[in-house]
């Protein structure tokens, strides 16, 4: 059933870019929800759609804006909305949870305004909100490429430090780890994928592949390097399932990605219960 996806470059350029993402999401995806931020990825999604929507809006002005692929744009709103929650949660020191909601109500309430002034939804911003199988281009591919070489290298680079901070922030900045700085820099890598990431599961989904595979991958795993090993493996069978199983049952792949994930949870789930029993 895959090997229809090497007969044709739209289809290849797909799946090797879903298996990227497979690969980014679930690995930042780790330090997010150990540092208690999952929700951090929906407010960045739908900040990534007020970014595609006025990137669409532009591009009944002006034609250059006509030209360029509304995910960049969306990714520069993506990592400025980082930037915002995390000043906002400096601002609310003791309620530092209310910059996601308060980033994530602007980020739609922006978006919907944007939408209109362009005339509503067409077709295209459909694919951005649930993913599309033909929506990567060869210059979307090496994108990607060049992203996940530059965001493992950061991860690797600087494990010890983010494990550090993920685990007890106090004795980290105490031990003279740079918090602000690197905590900056994961932000704005978390927000480059998610910008990145929805073309193949949608602005609506996205979130989904950064937390659900953690979510299995924690029912699993004896140690932190095993969550990440779980959590990537979960996501790349979601992907390659949920890629086929889109192309062949011409369904959104934002939606079958999200539904394997679900399928695995509620599998390792009752594997583990029965383990336990």
């Amino acid at each position: 059933m895959i090997d229809v996806f090497f007969q044709y470059d739209f289809l290849r350029y797909s799946l090797f870019t879903g298996l990227m993402i497979g690969f980014l999401a679930p690995f930042l995806g780790v330090f997010l929800v150990v540092r208690r931020l999952s929700l951090m990825a929906d407010a960045l999604s739908h900040i990534t759609l007020t970014g595609i929507a006025f990137s669409m809006l532009l591009g009944r002005h002006v034609t250059f804006f006509s030209a360029l692929n509304p995910v960049y744009m969306g990714m520069i709103f993506s990592v400025g909305g980082s930037l915002l929650i995390e000043r906002l949660r400096f601002v609310y020191r003791f309620y530092k949870e209310l910059a996601i909601p308060i980033i994530l109500s602007a980020g739609i309430g922006l978006g919907v305004v944007f939408i209109s002034l362009a005339d509503g939804f067409n077709n295209d911003l459909f694919n951005y909100l649930f993913g599309s199988v033909v929506a990567i281009n060869q210059t979307d591919f090496y994108v990607v490429v060049s992203l996940t070489a530059v965001v493992t290298g950061l991860i690797i680079l600087f494990y010890k430090e983010l494990f550090f901070l993920s685990f007890d922030e106090e004795q980290a900045v105490i031990a003279g780890i740079p918090k602000m700085p690197l905590h900056f820099l994961f932000m704005v890598m978390v927000a480059l994928v998610i910008g990145i990431s929805m073309q193949i599961v949608g602005i609506l989904l996205v979130s989904a592949l950064m937390t659900l595979p953690v979510a299995c991958a924690m029912r699993l795993a004896r140690g932190f390097k095993q969550l990440f090993f779980y959590a990537v493996l979960f996501g790349e069978i979601s992907v390659v399932a949920g890629l086929v199983s889109a192309f062949h049952l011409d369904l959104a792949p934002g939606g079958t990605i999200v539904m394997a994930n679900v399928l695995l949870l509620i599998g390792t789930i009752i594997l583990t219960k029965k383990q336990s029993m």
